[in-house]
């Protein structure tokens, strides 16, 4: 089996790495790394999920590793993103190997203020890991330049696309050096960014792993159709069962009604959309990664900012109008080699559209007519006992179990793995998940309960 050494990795990073438990190159790390670390450029294409990060963040840190330090106003390396949380999360994976190879990052994105920004750049910061709009505001003010940069890489390229962020890549990397090294990663080559490639990358070698594509063998697909008044309950019943649950909805206001709704019914829920700050967006994800809130309610534009390696369900509450959004809403559960189980609830009205979505992507799903909550099918998709909380805080990201003219919290109470546990109207408190579905990150859990069990990790 190869090795990140055997790639040409630096033993420091590949000590990282070890440190990390990551001992095993993914498919698409294994094809692009040699290139990469040679200096040349690459078009790397996977799906979300397959490991591209590491595949461009180890060359970027040991080409920038023993060079001179950055200079003001002047980084050295830039990193291009569509969204704050993917921007996020590719900093959270570069700090520990940016800290062994002694390099300084920065973010930058709206939604906060640009003081702290703006006062990096000047001191000089060797990686700025950045959403477009926000650094070219920086630019355009005098506080950035990209005369410097070594090496740039664009992630989630079609994403970028799909958000009308094209214009504002090219006038970015028109700005960097014409020799400098470029690593491009994308699902897909459509909605233009094929010419991108063609204008931005010299000779680049091509890459493909893990295809958008392709079937993941991990990963189980299930539609539900079911009368709408049964949603919440039929959801309700799933997101309760133990581990990590992702729902998805189509706009901002549902994701914030559903995790109120799911948060009345004693769901531990979260939301993840446009409308929030960012403040709030950290303390969501964070309360999600820590098992604190065990569901986390979102709309497509996070479909790809979110990466924990333990999501057992993702479940498209409404399903996505084409099948890029189905497949890279579905991507985040069976990642990095773990099980996953993705459910689509469709109405009778859907059916066709449903259909049709699937097709397109590539997916054989299995459906099955559902009444209500109490089907068995569920107990299938989401084994495990349900369990009661009280009213659940997202503020503050803390779940309370307490009853109702009671100042003392009150005791959970199991209920068997299938009963529906959604209350109608303006109920108070009903199912949830503590002790073992939440679980922080890292910890390995198997669902139990009757049905058919899978491992998650």
């Amino acid at each position: 089996m190869t090795t990140f050494t055997e790639l040409g990795v630096p033993a420091r990073l590949d000590a990282v790495l070890s440190d990390l438990g990551v001992t095993t190159p993914t498919p698409i790390q294994a094809a692009t790394l040699p290139d990469s670390l040679d200096g040349r450029d690459v078009l790397g294409r996977g799906r979300t999920g397959s490991g591209k990060t590491y595949a461009f963040l180890l060359p970027l840190v040991a080409r920038l590793a023993g060079g001179p330090a950055a200079a003001a106003k002047a980084p050295r390396a830039l990193v291009l993103a569509p969204t704050r949380e993917l921007v996020g999360q590719i900093e959270a994976s570069l700090a520990p190997l940016a800290k062994a190879a002694g390099l300084t990052t920065r973010t930058v994105f709206g939604g906060v203020g640009m003081n702290p920004q703006i006062t990096a750049l000047r001191n000089g910061v060797d990686i700025v890991l950045a959403c477009p709009g926000r650094l070219e505001d920086l630019i355009g003010q005098g506080h950035c330049t990209l005369s410097g940069i070594e090496v740039t890489v664009l992630d989630e390229a079609d994403h970028m696309a799909d958000l009308g962020f094209l214009p504002a890549v090219r006038r970015l990397l028109s700005k960097t050096p014409k020799n400098g090294q470029r690593l491009l990663f994308s699902a897909t080559l459509d909605q233009g960014i094929d010419s991108l490639v063609k204008q931005f990358l010299h000779a680049p070698v091509t890459h493909e792993a893990d295809s958008e594509q392709s079937p993941v063998d991990t990963m189980t697909h299930h539609v539900l159709h079911l009368e709408r008044e049964q949603r919440l309950p039929v959801l309700v019943d799933l997101a309760s069962a133990p581990g990590r649950t992702v729902v998805f909805t189509r706009t901002k206001h549902g994701a914030k009604g559903l995790a109120r709704q799911l948060n009345r019914n004693g769901v531990p829920a979260v939301e993840l959309h446009g409308n929030l700050g960012q403040n709030a967006r950290i303390r969501n994800l964070e309360a999600f990664h820590e098992g604190r809130a065990t569901t986390l309610v979102a709309t497509d534009i996070a479909a790809r900012g979110i990466h924990v390696d333990d999501v057992t369900l993702v479940v498209h509450a409404d399903p996505p109008e084409e099948h890029k959004a189905y497949l890279h809403r579905s991507g985040r559960t069976a990642r990095a080699g773990n099980a996953g189980t993705v459910v689509t609830l469709m109405t009778s009205e859907q059916v066709q559209d449903v259909r049709a979505l699937t097709k397109a992507a590539g997916i054989t799903p299995t459906t099955t007519r559902v009444k209500d909550a109490t089907h068995p099918i569920l107990v299938e998709l989401a084994p495990g006992e349900r369990v009661l909380l009280g009213a659940f805080q997202p503020e503050t990201a803390v779940a309370v179990a307490k009853p109702q003219g009671s100042s003392r919290p009150a005791k959970p109470v199991q209920r068997p793995a299938g009963q529906s546990n959604a209350r109608q109207g303006n109920g108070g408190q009903g199912n949830g998940r503590q002790g073992n579905g939440g679980q922080g990150d890292g910890g390995r859990r198997r669902r139990r309960g009757r049905g058919a069990g899978r491992p998650v990790s």
